[in-house]
């Protein structure tokens, strides 16, 4: 019974974040929103939201070690296996905007949680402070977008083509239905 429940819950969480990517790019690129931001914001989050609907579960219930445990060892992993299976598999072209900008921030950042982190605790102060500063980056990045030509988009599913995922109570309904999956995934 335990495995069938896990596997449940893996289940709607990997379908809930791919709903929830698909609804909320779709929604940021039909609003002009360029690739790049839409790849570092919304596409970011929706793959992040299983992890983020497990720490928070995981800190409600006082098990504050699996939160923290979950955000590190998601970042190594995306960073080493994902991103090092993904250049196996063809070559990633990198935009400069990746070196130049947001290397230096997510290593700046790094390391201000590492330093956060050595009295053995993430404090509220701690949490607003981050969370402070995830919020300016996305204004940086609403910034920058706005500034950037709309580049054309590859993937039919997320094009602006008239369809049925074109329309926004379809692209609304796709996000609510994959944060709902995520919740019930995460429990």
């Amino acid at each position: 019974m335990i495995l069938i429940t896990f596997l449940a819950g893996l289940a709607l969480l990997i379908f809930g974040a791919d709903l929830l990517v698909r609804g909320a790019s779709r929604l940021s690129l039909s609003l002009g929103i360029a690739p790049l931001v839409v790849g570092l914001t919304v596409v970011a989050f929706g793959t992040s939201a299983p992890e983020l609907a497990v720490s928070v579960k995981g800190a409600l219930d006082g098990q504050t070690d699996i939160a923290l445990g979950n955000v590190v060892g998601s970042n190594i992993f995306n960073v080493l296996f994902i991103l090092g299976v993904s250049a196996l598999l063809a070559p990633l072209v990198v935009d400069r905007q990746l070196i130049r900008q947001e290397v230096p921030i997510m290593v700046g950042l790094s390391a201000l949680v590492l330093w956060m982190a050595m009295d053995m605790s993430i404090s509220f102060a701690d949490g607003a402070v981050l969370l402070g500063a995830l919020l300016a980056y996305i204004f940086l990045l609403y910034r920058q977008g706005k500034n950037a030509a709309p580049a054309e988009v590859s993937d039919p599913l997320l094009s602006n083509a008239p369809g049925p995922l074109s329309r926004l109570p379809v692209q609304l309904a796709l996000i609510v239905v994959g944060l709902a999956m995520l919740v019930l995934g995460s429990r």
